[in-house]
């Protein structure tokens, strides 16, 4: 089993700085800090603290749980994706070798939750928009076959057997299958860490 400080290395060296950017910038902000503030309180110097936001930082692991402490939360935290923009795989992605079988890697995903797993199946029809989930949650979906617009309402994306596309999930979003009848694997992972309240 890793220990606390190869886990947080590992983490930090999967997931990359602009992830954990993103999440102290959302952090702080939820926590209505100033940049200088959370230097500050962190020990940290400000151009430090900006650089890690812009993910133009190698931030070291005293750093991390500088920041952490500082923002009241633990190091997972900012090392868990809470959601990223539509991502699109086609069906031209690359089959990898490995040793007598071959891998298409069809997305990763880092940090601790609920994953449902799902075969879903659509016919033609008008496009159902379904509610968002809780925050932070990804629907990764890969075309079976036939055809489908899918995503988030206003960035919705057509996609076809052999393609896979993961998007947020806590946005409102929509399944409309084009092509007569259209078979999906579908994945939503939800993380299992308090969100802060809005506002």
């Amino acid at each position: 089993m890793l220990d606390k400080d190869r886990a947080v290395r590992h983490g930090a060296a999967v997931n990359g700085s602009a992830m954990v950017g993103r999440n102290v910038r959302r952090i702080r902000h939820e926590r209505r800090l100033s940049l200088g503030g959370l230097a500050q309180a962190a020990g940290l110097a400000k151009q430090t603290l900006a650089n890690l936001e812009n993910g133009t930082g190698n931030p070291t692991i005293e750093t991390l749980f500088a920041v952490a402490r500082a923002l009241d939360v633990g190091v997972t935290w900012l090392l868990t994706e809470w959601g990223t923009p539509v991502y699109v795989q086609r069906r031209r992605g690359r089959m990898d070798p490995e040793r007598h079988r071959r891998v298409r890697t069809l997305d990763q995903t880092y940090g601790s939750g609920q994953v449902t797993t799902f075969v879903m199946e659509l016919v033609d029809g008008r496009p159902e928009v379904l509610p968002a989930l809780p925050t932070g949650a990804l629907l990764h979906v890969f075309v079976v076959a036939g055809s489908v617009v899918a995503g988030p309402v206003g960035q919705e994306t057509t996609v076809a057997e052999g393609d896979f596309i993961r998007f947020p999930g806590d946005l409102p979003h929509l399944f409309r299958c084009t092509s007569g009848r259209a078979v999906l694997h579908v994945v939503t992972t939800v993380p299992q860490v308090q969100q802060f309240a809005s506002g």
